[in-house]
């Protein structure tokens, strides 16, 4: 084989190796940021779902310690918010906010609080009712950036 025709071969071969891991590089890294973007983007879906639960289950939670009887146009919301995690969410998330819609409904069924009685429990430090839901989903946040 001719000299001339090596050497432009053995060029030709190593500008197709460089273009090649140029390439392969670029896709990796385009790959990579998209991974990452949408992780991030799940992320964000997750906490304004979850931050909506807790500003909903708070509202209601108020409700029920002052009123006799849910009004279905408030609970609703609820429950839809718990739909909503369904598609995303862990179960031990999910558990969690059945859990706090259980207790939110049963709080209907008990005697209403005066404000003498809700200063009294804000006093006697009562129970959180979102704090292990609240947990849950940081818990879940937290692995997300993993």
């Amino acid at each position: 084989m001719d000299p001339a025709y090596l050497s432009a071969l053995a060029a030709l071969a190593g500008s197709g190796v460089g273009g090649l891991t140029s390439f392969l590089a670029t896709w990796l890294s385009q790959n990579t940021a998209l991974k990452a973007q949408l992780l991030l983007q799940d992320k964000e879906r997750r906490q304004e779902i979850y931050r909506a639960f807790v500003e909903e289950a708070s509202k209601l939670y108020i409700d029920a310690l002052t009123h006799a009887a849910p009004e279905s146009s408030k609970t609703i919301g609820l429950y839809a918010l718990i739909s909503r995690m369904r598609i995303i969410s862990s179960p031990k998330v999910i558990d969690e906010g059945q859990k706090v819609a259980h207790l939110i409904m049963e709080t209907y069924d008990e005697p209403n609080k005066s404000p003498d009685d809700l200063r009294e429990m804000r006093k006697g430090r009562t129970p959180d009712p979102l704090r292990d839901f609240s947990e849950s989903c940081r818990k879940e946040l937290q692995v997300l950036t993993l």
